[in-house]
């Protein structure tokens, strides 16, 4: 679409990062886009999307509507798709094509807009989830007769913070939903900012806008400061008090002795 001179005229760029949970670890898949507002054009300049608007949201929901049906059509048609409980009837052909024709009848919703905080702010969000599943360990609250209590943010009530109870069979079978198939991306990445074409293009889009360089980052030296980045939070700080620990050596193992085999009398 935004190729289209009718639209921005320009090849973009797009970075996509599957989110499956809420703050319940409920199933709710949905992907997180960072588009940027313009693009490439075939001469080499950069167009710039107008202020305000982008691409037409109705022509990005129905294709995305298409390209997603024809897709799921394709891996039930592949023998792909299991399907349990409520929905094991899908398995039947006819009740399968009836399900699709409904939703092909919807209208679906691509929520685009400018980040509220700046795109600082976005990719601080974002980073949180990229190398953690479903829930942060500073949420879980007590773990005891065979229950698990974390704390979640209800977004309905003004972000109220509250305490869910929930039993550890059930809470295991929540946190297990979130855990990517073996080979599946969580991340993806799109136009000019693909892998195979990313540092070229990037090359061509500074020097169409006349940008310098972006400042090598500065590499973390061990891995308390690699966890400080990605995570937020530094292993040298007390959780407790707030004061830095001093590392004074490691716990040596614990010797177990061995004991000889009991012996078998087989007269």
């Amino acid at each position: 679409i935004s190729a289209d001179p009718k639209h921005l005229g320009a090849e973009t760029g797009m970075i996509a990062i599957l989110h499956t949970w809420g703050q319940t670890l409920t199933h709710h898949p949905h992907a997180h886009c960072l588009v940027p507002g313009g693009g490439i054009a075939p001469d080499g300049s950069w167009v710039h999307c107008r202020p305000g608007f982008f691409l037409p949201v109705r022509v990005l929901s129905r294709l995305y509507r298409r390209l997603f049906l024809e897709r799921l059509q394709a891996a039930f048609d592949g023998t792909k798709l299991q399907f349990f409980g409520h929905l094991a009837h899908l398995v039947e052909p006819a009740a399968f094509a009836r399900h699709l024709n409904a939703l092909r009848k919807v209208e679906w919703v691509v929520y685009a807009k400018r980040p509220f905080g700046g795109p600082e702010q976005v990719l601080a969000y974002l980073g949180r989830y990229t190398h953690r599943v479903a829930i942060a360990n500073s949420r879980l609250l007590t773990c005891d007769q065979g229950h698990v209590r974390f704390r979640w943010k209800d977004y309905r009530a003004g972000n109220k913070s509250k305490v869910m109870t929930l039993d550890t069979a059930e809470f295991l079978r929540r946190f297990l939903l979130h855990i990517l198939p073996k080979g599946f991306r969580r991340i993806r990445h799109f136009g000019f900012l693909a892998n195979a074409c990313r540092a070229a293009k990037l090359a061509r889009i500074r020097a169409a806008l006349e940008a310098p360089l972006p400042p090598p980052p500065a590499e973390a030296v061990n891995y308390r400061e690699r966890c400080a980045i990605l995570l937020g939070h530094r292993l040298d700080l007390c959780p407790i008090c707030g004061g830095r620990m001093v590392e004074i050596g490691p716990v040596p193992r614990a010797q177990t002795q061995r004991r000889a085999a009991p012996r078998c009398d087989t007269s």
